[in-house]
């Protein structure tokens, strides 16, 4: 696999000469071989519509194609990041404060490496937020279910889908979807 931080310095000042913020660079597998994603977003909205993701794909496409930097065949795959988008960056965690989230560490904490949680900010690299009580599970003191999380030992993390979240992120374009219903 491709050297994904190599990559990202490739790429950042690509899509943010464009106008854009890079989000996430990842390589996975798929059916036809490897795929490079590049996530990106526009700052003001935090979205991108489809004319967005083609600029960026050609711009990104002819970079690449003269720097080299994968062996072998790739498929190139840009996209927004979605309404349940992953927290890649430190200031995705004040952007999104309130919001549900999941977290996912390298290393245990609390002698647990998964979580639920609304994510309250940050400060420096420390990671605020109020963990979510388990269904069932015997009701902790809010300080108690107060933590901080050192960005470093987050392994992932992911806005979790809540109505809230949906009525916060419309999207920016309807255009070429079927019926969109708006509940008040």
């Amino acid at each position: 696999m491709a050297d994904i931080a190599a990559l990202t310095q490739l790429i950042e000042p690509e899509v943010e000469a464009l106008g854009f913020a890079l989000v996430r660079v990842k390589m996975t597998s798929g059916e036809d071989g490897p795929i490079l994603q590049v996530m990106a977003e526009r700052e003001d909205t935090r979205q991108l519509v489809i004319e967005d993701c083609a600029e960026i794909s050609r711009a990104l496409s002819k970079m690449l194609d003269e720097t080299d930097p994968i062996d072998g065949a790739y498929r190139l795959e840009v996209s927004s990041p979605g309404i349940d988008r992953p927290l890649t960056r430190l200031k995705d965690f004040d952007d999104w404060a309130g919001h549900d989230a999941r977290i996912n560490l390298i290393e245990p904490v609390l002698g647990k490496k998964h979580f639920k949680c609304v994510l309250k900010g940050r400060e420096g690299e420390a990671i605020h937020a109020t963990i979510a009580d388990k269904p069932g599970a015997k009701k902790i003191d809010a300080e108690e279910n107060d933590h901080i999380f050192d960005f470093k030992n987050i392994h992932s993390a992911k806005l979790v889908l809540t109505d809230r979240l949906i009525r916060e992120t419309a999207p920016l374009s309807t255009e070429g979807a079927e019926t969109i219903t708006e509940e008040g």
